[in-house]
């Protein structure tokens, strides 16, 4: 079945979400442009996801609402029917996404290898990349792009930003003066980290560096509330935009950013997108799977120190996707090593580069 023997003519991927999974997809679809630049190409993804990956242009997408249920099924075999695709790339580990994928005509389904098609997701596909072993997962949809043929991969993102979203950004960040953002939340709440660091940390990017901060977020309680108690405690000017912008306007603020500080989430991977270096703050998850991928150096990484921790065993024994997300774990992460990350970041990074 593989390599092909020549160029799929249209080919659809599966991804659903979340936003910064979709963000490693990116790479994967920019290869397969490349390598094919005569196919026809449509992601399959989520309704919330859409909405940053729409500003890909020659892309056709399907949105899928995955609060719908088996509504949202009935209507993706609908949108299918008299369709068919030479290639499926089904990228998801999760057996919501294998339903989707029984909808998707395709004579080639290419899934994960079988030790790490979780969720039976083997079931549902007729083809496997090749077994790897603990990597990234921007590197891991890369496989697909190898298993198919296409050899010459490239990390590559060129995400188009509307005039409008740049328009945004410029409003915010109008001069040189270097810009903090801040993403504090993640949807996923133990990944989150405190109140008092953000807030010191803010503190000290203002008092050392004269930077400008920027709270960025989306418009939940936990992501308000949160964006209110940091504004509360801070003793320094900081803008609080949370819940005030959209996921293009956001990426186009991080575009014209010197640095984002946040945990594992989905405005993490965007900045990697656009170029701006990501402070991670990784106890709960391991950034060497999912942190941002060009900035890891600059991760405060407590992770194999929460498994030793919480789970009584190094990182290194652990499966390469656990998770440590337990109440405390992100309190291993201190101001003092988030600061010390910055000010690292500020003295490497070129001054003519600084946004």
């Amino acid at each position: 079945m593989f390599p092909l023997t020549k160029p799929p003519a249209t080919v659809c991927l599966l991804r659903l979400s979340a936003i910064g999974d979709t963000c490693h997809v990116v790479p994967l679809l920019r290869s397969v442009q490349r390598a094919w630049p005569a196919a026809r190409i449509t992601w399959v993804i989520g309704k919330v996801e859409a909405k940053l990956m729409r500003l890909i242009p020659e892309v056709e997408f399907i949105t899928v609402d995955k609060r719908s249920g088996l509504g949202a099924l009935r209507e993706l075999r609908a949108a299918m029917r008299g369709r068919s695709f030479d290639l499926l790339l089904h990228l998801q580990l999760a057996l919501r996404a294998s339903l989707v994928a029984s909808c998707i005509p395709a004579p080639i389904k290419l899934g994960f290898d079988r030790a790490r098609a979780r969720e039976l997701q083997w079931l549902f596909t007729n083809a496997r990349i090749a077994p790897r072993e603990r990597e990234h997962v921007l590197d891991s949809f890369l496989g697909f792009a190898t298993a198919v043929g296409v050899r010459d991969t490239v990390i590559d993102w060129n995400v188009p930003l509307p005039s409008a979203a740049r328009a945004y950004a410029d409003r915010l960040i109008p001069d040189d003066q270097p810009t903090l953002v801040i993403s504090p939340c993640s949807s996923h709440r133990l990944r989150n980290w405190s109140v008092a660091g953000y807030a010191a940390v803010a503190e000290h990017a203002v008092r050392k560096h004269g930077m400008r901060v920027i709270l960025v977020g989306g418009p939940s309680t936990l992501e308000r509330e949160t964006g209110a108690a940091i504004a509360r405690v801070v003793s320094v000017p900081i803008i609080d935009q949370i819940g005030a912008d959209t996921l293009p306007e956001l990426l186009a603020l991080l575009a014209r950013a010197t640095a984002l500080l946040s945990p594992d989430s989905g405005p993490a991977h965007m900045a990697t997108m656009v170029g701006t270096p990501v402070l991670g703050l990784y106890a709960a998850t391991n950034p060497a799977r999912s942190g941002p991928y060009h900035s890891r150096q600059w991760c405060v990484d407590r992770y194999d120190a929460a498994a030793r921790q919480f789970l009584r065993r190094p990182a290194a024994e652990l499966a390469w996707s656990r998770k440590i997300e337990l109440p405390g774990v992100m309190d291993l992460i201190t101001a003092d090593a988030v600061c010390a990350k910055l000010d690292q970041l500020l003295a490497w990074w070129p001054e003519a580069d600084l946004k």
